[in-house]
């Protein structure tokens, strides 16, 4: 690889905003703040809004959509049987 053209990978902290859970990862994001992590070394901290800990379809909360609901409304809309 050339020197001095790729961005810096390293281990970052993401914080899950709306629960609260923390994970350590790998990444190339910038964040000018940090979090002291379990192991006791200090690393960038960036929230987000959703992970796999919050979002519906990973939760089991996730609403699903009736097919049937959408062909019964589409065959009255064009009054198709």
């Amino acid at each position: 690889m050339k020197p001095e053209i790729h961005p810096n990978y390293r281990k970052v902290v993401f914080m899950d905003t709306s629960v609260g859970t923390k994970f350590l990862s790998g990444s190339t994001l910038h964040s000018d703040e940090t979090i002291e992590w379990e192991d006791g070394n200090t690393y960038p901290l960036i929230k987000v809004d959703v992970s796999s800990d919050s979002h519906p379809f990973y939760t089991g909360r996730q609403k699903f959509a009736d097919a049937g609901g959408r062909v019964d409304r589409f065959k009255k809309k064009y009054n198709l049987k």
